[in-house]
């Protein structure tokens, strides 16, 4: 059995649940995010659910239930719609707001609910004061991806935006033709949907960046908004997709600097390289937020499984925020929120793995892999149907130089290790404490049309380790657990 500890991704293996947007209310830290389906064929199929923990023990997830259902919305009373990243604000009186869009309607629509995880109701969606739902009609700003902020002065801002590098098809947006500037943000009243004045353009687009110290990381979706100290804090996914960058300003409305990437689902800039190919991980669009738990920040965010963007699992790490605001980049890990390395003794899924490429590399879900072909590469997926209790979830197809990486185990006193792979195949599984470094052990394996352990002698020293995992030979695998013994 599994030692019961805090991992990446942080929930059950069957649960997908991307856009992580995490808050603390009382003793519990909750996550709302979108809800993708098992090999789903587009995003945020399923309805919304919620996940908690207590803020001392961010190995205890308890799931809340459904939370919000599709069809409550009177534009989706059949539920063809789905609900996209939503955010949630504690409002003056004490209630909760849900604040969600509809695939892209450029609608923004609010539920309410009494407690952070009950059963939420449909409000209103965000409108002007004579009624008209904000930027529904031809040639306004595109809405999408809300982010709300209710200010220490009860002032209540909402951030949104969509900024894609071509506009889409009217077809896709309900038949209407917007116009997609970038990041906005809109005062509301403090009922909480209500409009005060026009939307403000804070974020432009790539092209129309020039000069404003956002180059190269321009606004492209996933607006979230946190107040630290006087300082307000932007979280965005740039345009580069895979990352989460953050922007910086002592006003809620304005003057916002860039600060820098806070988290790559490629380790890209990070491992000293920018390209697609040289990700140390399969990447996708990204979206989430930061949070203070108890006395530590943490960033939450997501991964792609199942070769495309459809099935995504919620991640999270440990951040630092230096005296001077800035947040360094950090590096994807199996261990995220356990506040440390994972002991170096037990059994251990490969679910886990915080880096996966072949031996050619990894790339970009959604585009062509370059010189290698799409049946080459490994990937993270599961047996069994969408929401089914204790699938296994396993890496697959491992081929000749796929790599798994694993980071970080207390190493102490290891003497073998073992693997549980099937497969077609032939060679060896060679595990070492870097990439490209020579082997600390070489477990051989033969074919097999079950999951088998298979196991040799290790030579690792004592210490903070990460470990990877290389297979070498014919065939392909599939890897679902690793044993350190």
């Amino acid at each position: 059995m599994m030692i019961k500890q805090a991992y990446n991704p942080y929930l059950p293996s069957y649960e997908y649940i991307p856009d992580g947007e995490p808050y603390v209310f009382g003793d519990r830290v909750y996550v709302y995010g979108s809800h993708d389906k098992f090999n789903g064929k587009l995003f945020c199929m399923n309805d919304y659910v919620c996940w908690s923990a207590p803020v001392d023990n961010l190995s205890d997830w308890r799931y809340e239930g459904i939370i919000y259902r599709k069809k409550q919305d009177p534009m989706n009373k059949l539920g063809f719609y789905h609900m996209y990243a939503p955010d949630v604000a504690k409002g003056l009186d004490g209630r909760y707001y849900l604040y969600y869009g509809l695939n892209f309607l450029s609608v923004i629509a609010v539920a309410v609910c009494d407690t952070p995880a009950g059963k939420f109701e449909f409000y209103g969606y965000v409108s002007h004061p004579e009624g008209d739902i904000l930027c529904n009609k031809k040639g306004d700003p595109f809405l999408f991806d809300p982010g709300v902020l209710v200010d220490d002065d009860g002032r209540v801002y909402l951030y949104s935006g969509f900024a894609p590098k071509k506009n889409l098809p009217s077809f896709i947006t309900g038949g209407k033709k917007h116009t997609f500037y970038g990041g906005y943000v809109i005062e509301l009243k403090s009922d909480m949907k209500t409009v005060i004045g026009d939307p403000k353009l804070l974020f432009k687009k790539k092209g129309e960046a020039a000069g404003t110290g956002f180059e190269e990381h321009e606004f492209f979706e996933a607006s979230s908004i946190r107040k630290i100290g006087d300082s307000y804090y932007f979280i965005y996914s740039s345009i580069n997709g895979h990352e989460l960058c953050y922007a910086t300003s002592k006003n809620p409305t304005g003057d916002f600097v860039y600060g820098g990437t806070i988290v790559s689902n490629g380790d890209l800039y990070l491992n000293g390289y920018s390209k697609d190919k040289e990700a140390y991980n399969y990447i996708g669009n990204n979206h989430g937020s930061i949070v203070k738990i108890k006395d530590r920040w943490y960033v939450f965010h997501h991964r792609q499984t199942n070769r495309h963007h459809y099935s995504r699992q919620g991640l999270a790490e440990p951040i630092e925020i230096k005296e001077d605001g800035f947040i360094p980049q950090v590096e994807m890990t199996s261990c995220g929120l356990n506040n440390g390395p994972l002991r170096g003794r037990g059994e251990y899924e490969a679910r886990i793995a915080c880096n996966l490429m072949s031996g050619k590399g990894a790339g970009r879900y959604g585009v062509y892999f370059g010189n290698v072909t799409f049946k080459e590469h490994p990937y993270f997926t599961q047996s069994g149907k969408d929401r089914e209790n204790n699938p296994n979830q396993f890496i697959a197809n491992m081929r000749d130089g796929a790599i798994a990486g694993f980071k970080y185990f207390l190493i102490k006193d290891i003497k073998e290790i073992a693997i549980q792979v099937r497969g077609n195949a032939k060679g060896y599984m060679n595990i070492s404490t870097s990439l490209n470094s020579e082997p600390i052990a070489s477990i051989p394996i033969q074919s097999t049309n079950r999951f088998t352990y298979f196991s040799s002698k290790a030579n690792i020293e004592n210490a903070k380790q990460a470990l990877y995992f290389t297979f070498r030979g014919t065939g392909k695998l599939d890897f679902l657990s690793f044993v350190l013994r």
